[in-house]
């Protein structure tokens, strides 16, 4: 989504950095391109004012002409800002210290609401959460039946009361059920209209005043742009919520909903959307969103999805056979099944420390490609795939045609496996090989 508004930032950013010095009107230049940037970027013109100035006050302050390096102070300062605009330190969900936290999910139809709270439900199960959902959206035809779809694939409990029309008798009975069971988690999946109506505020409040709710989260859809800032300062006026969910975070709109809402309605988004597949959520951290969209990467994300699919026992065996160079084609394909959980190969190479530059002008990695390495590697034999510098030209022909594949596309598999093993070796010797090197040695 920030890519537009990332590769401005960065070549201003970049401009600035090669300057061994900074006068006055170098900074006021900078100001205006980042104005510029995100203003294309469909931030709320009243924020861009409030963070342009916000930011010159701060590096007034840094008096940057004295600075040592006064490029790394300007990054630093926009850094820091851009993590103020989207709300700083963040904000986690508030659990009960007893009984079933209830979080009541609101929105406008349209927005994603019923999926948003399968994908919650999925990520707080994943946390050991003993989670129920209560399917209480009992005006969008089908919308019961979805969720409870979408549950059995989450593997949690739905909660629902076919041929009842009363949602707060239905909201009601659900969070009675998640007392009596003991539920850690009660999440509410409530009705949403086309706009803000009298009608679905006041059905919200009576489904709020029974439920008692721990924390009301609107889910609002980023790629409908300023909309979205609308529909929650909206919601904000005639609702109170505590945090914002925002759906499609991996689309193609400009992003600057995520960077409005915060500042324009005072909630935070918590939990940001950002794919279809039901594990595709995650927290929503400021400072790392900010580290995405200046290309400083988001290590710490990349950390904990890999903790999430990898034990201490496989980190373990891999890094022996690495640094032995025992590494195999078996290992890289289950290495790649394992990465492949993860999400897409794009987003994850992305929170990787300059790979978003690097990535830039070579389009979305394309996940075919790497059905077409298995396929491959599945039509190897044991020995080849143990060694596969020893397969000879006859050997990649009965590989190509089995995995139905060309020979070339087996020589390039390859050559990239034996990069990647040196690369790998680097990595296991304390060695950091850059962005650029690892573009190579991926292709």
């Amino acid at each position: 989504m920030f890519d537009q508004l990332s590769d401005r930032l960065q070549g201003v950013l970049s401009d600035v950095r090669s300057r061994g010095k900074l006068s006055e009107d170098d900074v006021n230049k900078a100001l205006r391109e980042v104005r510029l940037a995100l203003l294309e970027a469909d931030v709320n013109f009243k924020v861009v004012k409030d963070f342009t100035a916000a930011l010159k006050e701060r590096l007034a302050g840094e008096d940057v002409s004295e600075a040592l390096n006064p490029g790394q102070t300007v990054i630093k300062a926009v850094n820091d800002e851009l993590t103020e605009l989207m709300g700083g330190a963040g904000r986690d969900l508030v659990f009960a210290p007893s009984g079933p936290t209830v979080i009541l999910m609101t929105g406008l139809q349209g927005s994603g609401k019923t999926t948003a709270t399968a994908k919650l439900a999925k990520l707080l199960k994943k946390q050991n959460k003993n989670v129920a959902v209560a399917a209480v959206d009992l005006q969008r035809p089908a919308a019961v039946e979805q969720l409870e779809k979408l549950g059995a694939q989450a593997k949690v409990h739905v909660y629902s009361q076919p041929g009842e029309t009363d949602a707060v008798k239905v909201a009601e009975w659900a969070r009675q059920q998640a007392v009596q069971e003991n539920r850690d988690v009660l999440i509410v999946d409530t009705a949403g209209r086309l706009h803000v109506d009298q009608d679905l505020m006041d059905e919200l409040a009576q489904v709020r005043k029974v439920t008692k709710p721990h924390d009301i989260l609107l889910v609002v859809d980023a790629m409908t742009g300023q909309d979205a800032v609308n529909v929650a300062e909206s919601f904000a006026e005639t609702a109170d919520f505590d945090g914002v969910l925002m759906t499609k975070l991996d689309g193609d709109a400009r992003g600057g909903a995520a960077l409005s809402v915060q500042a324009v309605t005072g909630k935070p988004i918590i939990y940001a959307s950002t794919g279809e597949k039901l594990d595709e959520i995650e927290r929503f951290h400021p400072d790392r969103m900010a580290g995405r969209i200046l290309g400083m990467g988001d290590v710490m994300s990349l950390i904990e999805k890999t903790q999430d699919e990898f034990d201490e026992e496989q980190a373990a065996d891999l890094e022996r056979k690495i640094r032995k160079q025992q590494f195999t084609l078996d290992d890289f394909l289950q290495q790649m099944k394992q990465v492949r959980k993860m999400g897409p190969l794009g987003n994850l190479m992305k929170m990787m420390p300059g790979m978003g530059k690097a990535m830039r002008g070579m389009g979305q990695v394309d996940e075919r490609e790497l059905d077409r390495i298995e396929a491959i590697i599945l039509s190897m034999t044991p020995f080849e795939r143990s060694h596969p510098t020893e397969i000879n030209g006859s050997r990649r022909k009965r590989i190509a045609t089995g995995s139905g594949t060309t020979v070339q596309a087996v020589n390039r598999l390859v050559k990239q496996f034996g990069q990647m093993n040196k690369l790998m070796k680097q990595l296991s010797e304390g060695k950091m090989p850059d962005a650029q090197q690892l573009m190579r040695g991926m292709r």
